[in-house]
C-alpha cells in the first residue's frame, strides 16, 4: 500500500509530527494539517486515500465533517482519534461511518497496521442515533475497556448472535443493552430473562409461552419472551443455568427460526436477535454433559468478555464520579471522595465487581456526614463489608455428611432392578440425595454468606438460591 496519501487532521502539532513520521517510514505519502476547513478541501479535491482525525478541532468537530465526507467519498476509510475515551466516543465514530476508533494515547505500530487494513476495504455509510453520552452508563477509560467499546460498536452494525462472558456484576446486561440501544433494532423491545431465576419446570413455558390447557393452572394463552421480544433482542442472562430440555428447544429455534408454545402445534416464525451471557465456563459444562456443544457454537458467534474490576482499576476514578452523579440523581446528597479514599478502593480485589463498588459508594454517600469521604471511612466500609473468619474452611466441606454416593447409589439402585430397565429420572434421583447436604456444607463453609457459597460451589447467586429453595435448604439466619 505504499504510495498512498494519508490525511492527518489534529490540532496536536506534536501528534501530527509523530504520525506524520511514522507513516512516511511505512512508505506512505502524508499531509497534515490543525483544522477540519483544511481537511474538508482536501477530501473535496479528491486528495487523500484514508483520513486519519481527531474528534474535537479547533474550527469544527470531526463528528459533523465525517458524514459529508461520507456522502462524497463514500469509499474514503476514516480513522478517528479521542482523548474522550468512552464507549459512545466509539459508537458515534461507527454510526458516522468511520472504518475505526483509537483511544489516545495510541500505539503507533497499531495505528500503522490499521491504515493498511483501512486501505484494503471499503466502510459503508451507517445511520445515525440519537442517543446522549449521559443516557449509557458503561463507564471507564482504560485499554480492556477501549477494546470493548469498539466491539460494541461494530456489533450495533449487525444483527450477529453474541455471548458476553463475564464475572457477576461486570455489566453483562448493560453490554446488551448498549448493543441493542445503538443497534439495527432500536426501535423493537428489549427483553431480559434470567436463566437462573427461573424454576426448572417452567423455563420453557416463560421462554416460548404456553396455551390454555397446556398444564394445570394453564387457564389462557400466555405469551413467552421470544414473542415479547419480536422485533427486538431477547437477553438470556446465565444462559450455563438452562435445563438441557429446553437447551434442546433452543437450539431448533437458531436453526429453524421458529418454535412452538407449550401445548401448540403450530410453528410461529420468530424474528429476534438473541444475546446470552454467563459467569460460567460453558466448556467446562460441556464436558461434564451439561450443556450442548452445538448450542455453545449456535450462541457464541461473537464472544466478548468482560473484564473485572480488579483487571481495570485505573477506571475507578471515572465509575467513583459516575455512581456519585447517580446519586444525588436518586436524591441522596453530593459527595466527593478525597484521593487516598479512591487510592483505598483500587487496592482491594472487588469480588463483587462494579456492582459491589456501586452499593458501597451508595452506602457511603448515605451514612457519611463530611461533603468529602475520607480514606479511614472507606476503610471501615470494605472492612465491614468482608465475612468474619469462617470457623469451618472450604477444605473442611469434604468432611460434611454427604451421602456415601454414586458408586453404592448406583450400585443399589441397578440392582433392584436386575435385567430390567430401571425406571428414567436417575439423574434427579441422585441430585435430591447429593445437594441438599452440598449445599448445606458450602453455607456452613462461608458462615451463611450466600454470595460466597455461590462461588465457591462455582455456580450463579440466584442458582443458589433457587436450590435452596427448591431442596428445602434453610439459609443460616443474620446473613444474606
Amino acid at each position: 500500500m505504499t504510495g498512498k496519501t494519508v490525511l492527518i487532521a489534529d490540532d496536536d502539532s506534536g501528534i501530527r509530527t509523530v504520525l506524520s513520521q511514522a507513516l512516511s517510514r511505512a512508505g506512505y505519502n502524508v499531509r497534515s494539517t490543525a483544522t477540519a476547513a483544511a481537511l474538508w478541501r482536501w477530501v473535496n479535491e479528491g486528495q487523500g486515500d484514508v483520513v486519519i482525525t481527531d474528534v474535537v478541532l479547533p474550527d469544527e468537530n470531526a463528528f459533523d465533517v465525517i458524514p459529508r465526507i461520507k456522502r462524497l467519498r463514500p469509499a474514503l476509510p476514516i480513522i478517528v482519534m479521542s482523548a474522550k475515551n468512552t464507549i459512545m466516543t466509539a459508537i458515534t465514530a461507527a454510526e458516522r461511518g468511520a472504518y475505526d476508533y483509537l483511544p489516545k494515547p495510541f500505539d503507533l505500530a497499531a495505528l500503522v497496521q490499521t491504515v493498511g487494513r483501512a486501505l484494503e476495504q471499503s466502510q459503508r455509510p451507517v445511520p445515525a442515533a440519537g442517543q446522549s453520552a449521559e443516557t449509557l452508563p458503561i463507564v471507564g477509560r482504560s485499554p480492556a475497556m477501549q477494546d470493548i467499546y469498539r466491539i460494541i460498536a461494530r456489533l450495533t452494525q449487525t444483527d450477529l448472535t453474541v455471548m458476553v462472558v463475564g464475572e457477576s456484576g461486570t455489566g453483562k446486561e448493560l453490554v446488551a443493552r448498549a448493543i441493542h440501544d445503538y443497534g439495527r433494532r432500536r426501535k423493537g423491545p428489549f427483553v431480559a430473562v434470567n436463566m437462573a431465576a427461573i424454576p426448572r419446570e417452567l423455563i420453557e413455558s416463560e421462554l416460548f409461552g404456553h396455551e390454555k390447557g397446556a398444564f394445570t393452572g394453564a387457564t389462557a394463552r400466555v405469551p413467552g419472551r421470544f414473542e415479547q421480544a419480536e422485533g427486538g433482542t431477547l437477553f438470556l442472562d446465565e444462559i450455563g443455568d438452562m435445563p438441557l430440555e429446553a437447551q434442546t428447544r433452543l437450539l431448533r429455534v437458531l436453526q429453524q427460526g421458529e418454535y412452538t408454545t407449550v401445548g401448540g402445534s403450530s410453528p410461529i416464525r420468530t424474528n429476534i436477535r438473541i444475546i446470552a451471557a454467563t459467569h460460567r465456563d460453558l466448556r467446562q459444562l460441556i464436558d461434564q454433559g451439561r450443556f450442548r456443544e452445538d448450542l455453545f457454537y449456535r450462541l457464541n458467534v461473537v464472544p466478548l468478555r468482560l473484564p473485572p474490576l480488579r483487571e481495570r482499576v485505573e477506571d475507578i476514578p471515572d465509575l467513583v464520579r459516575h455512581f456519585l452523579g447517580e446519586a444525588v440523581k436518586e436524591g441522596l446528597p453530593r459527595k466527593e471522595l478525597a484521593s487516598p479514599a479512591i487510592e483505598r478502593l483500587q487496592s482491594y480485589r472487588w469480588p463483587g465487581n462494579v456492582r459491589e463498588l456501586q452499593n458501597l459508594l451508595r452506602r457511603l454517600v448515605a451514612i457519611e456526614i463530611e461533603d468529602i469521604i475520607a480514606e479511614p471511612a472507606v476503610g471501615r466500609e470494605l472492612a465491614s463489608s468482608q465475612v468474619s473468619t469462617p470457623s469451618t474452611s472450604p477444605s473442611d466441606i469434604s468432611d460434611a455428611p454427604l451421602p456415601e454416593f454414586v458408586e453404592n447409589y448406583l450400585a443399589n439402585y441397578f440392582s433392584r432392578f436386575g435385567n430390567s430397565l430401571p425406571p428414567s429420572g436417575l439423574y434427579e434421583r441422585i441430585l435430591a440425595e447429593i445437594e441438599p447436604p452440598l449445599l448445606r456444607a458450602a453455607l456452613t463453609a462461608t458462615s451463611g454468606n450466600q454470595l460466597r457459597a455461590a462461588d465457591l460451589l462455582g455456580i450463579n447467586r440466584n442458582t443458589l438460591r433457587v436450590k435452596l429453595r427448591d431442596r428445602g435448604v434453610k439459609p443460616i439466619r443474620g446473613l444474606p
